[in-house]
């Protein structure tokens, strides 16, 4: 088992760290990336070295996500059998709740393993609202309930390291797009409780409040984008069909063939990431046969509503909104569904069906 500490102008807190993780558990690797902290900082990353930890540093500040994925390499390389369990340098992570992620891994049962917080007590306000915010919005763009998506306690199985070079991102954004990969592509996320501690009101963080949200967030705006980008041109389309042929009916159906072709391929390549290698056949029958189901339904709600006396445009807004979330889900979880989730699925009913009867 290997502790990976991405270390940003990292303090006494770190050599702390090193040193009682060193004391509990002898025989846990110790793996510190020095993020380009400079020279002012060469005396802590020495004790570091000196407390049994090894220290691999980059020349400039490139991001913690830069910082990971090049400890998750250096792991590969050196003792590839490995699991690896990352926290950070700032002492918000106890030795024993690394200790307990770290067992969890082992179990050999799951892909990820979050040490979640339960922000409880004095919790800065800030950490408080973004943490719910991204929760929600975790909740809203993937059905998966994460109580704590941006924690830095994580661990990894080894199998996981070649992977974990593949997620994009190079700063705070690379855990959250960890995640999403991980329930796109139907991988086990399990939450241990840790506890939650912020020292001196989380002064120590290098987390920036605009530069970083807007990474953070960047990805889960792909999910609403994809279906705004949709809505326009399904709605465009209809307007410009009811003009010229006057039937609500071939304009509500040929609106939707444009808009769906659109939002098919967009959901394809750029929310779910399909490699483009993979068939699309299947994926394509199971869209159109939800995109018919939902046509049936948005063309009642709009009867419906223009009858009432509702204008056509308001009505399209209130019918598509309704809509939104079971489209999305069913999309996410039955449509472009990863062929490592397949797999999974197939091995269960195939060993469901093998199993004696009782």
């Amino acid at each position: 088992m290997i502790v990976l500490i991405p270390a940003y102008e990292p303090d006494e807190r770190l050599l702390l760290l090193i040193t009682r993780l060193r004391r509990a558990r002898p025989d846990l690797g110790v793996l510190v990336v020095d993020d380009g902290s400079g020279p002012a900082y060469a005396t802590v990353f020495d004790a570091v070295g000196a407390a049994g930890a090894t220290v691999v540093h980059h020349d400039v500040n490139r991001g913690k996500g830069r910082a990971l994925k090049t400890g998750f390499a250096h792991v590969a390389q050196h003792r590839p059998d490995e699991a690896v369990v990352c926290a950070d340098c700032d002492g918000q992570h106890t030795v024993s709740d690394i200790l307990v992620v770290a067992d969890r891994v082992a179990a050999a049962d799951v892909d990820v393993v979050l040490g979640a917080r339960q922000f409880t007590g004095d919790v800065p306000l800030r950490s408080r609202f973004g943490n719910s915010a991204t929760r929600t919005a975790f909740r809203l763009g993937t059905g998966e309930a994460v109580q704590d998506t941006q924690t830095g306690l994580r661990a990894y199985p080894a199998r996981l390291l070649p992977w974990l070079a593949t997620v994009r991102g190079e700063r705070f954004e690379y855990e959250l797009v960890v995640l999403l990969r991980a329930v796109a592509e139907g991988m086990t996320i399990r939450e241990v409780p840790i506890a939650t501690v912020y020292l001196d009101a989380n002064a120590s963080s290098h987390f920036r409040p605009l530069v970083d949200s807007v990474r953070v967030y960047g990805p889960l705006a792909r999910f609403a984008a994809s279906s705004l980008l949709a809505f326009v041109v399904d709605a465009l389309a209809l307007l410009v069909l009811m003009s010229l042929t006057g039937s609500l009916v071939l304009s509500v159906l040929g609106a939707r063939a444009v808009s769906s072709a659109v939002n098919f391929a967009t959901n394809r390549l750029w929310v779910f990431r399909r490699p483009t290698r993979d068939p699309v056949g299947r994926e394509a029958v199971r869209y159109w046969s939800l995109a018919a189901v939902l046509l049936v339904a948005g063309y009642g709600a709009l009867w419906a509503l223009t009858h009432l006396g509702v204008p056509l445009l308001a009505a399209k807004v209130l019918t598509d909104l309704t809509l939104f979330v079971v489209g999305f889900e069913v999309q996410r979880s039955l449509v472009f569904v990863r062929r490592r989730r397949a797999q999974r699925n197939e091995a269960a009913v195939a060993e469901q069906a093998t199993r004696p009867a009782r």
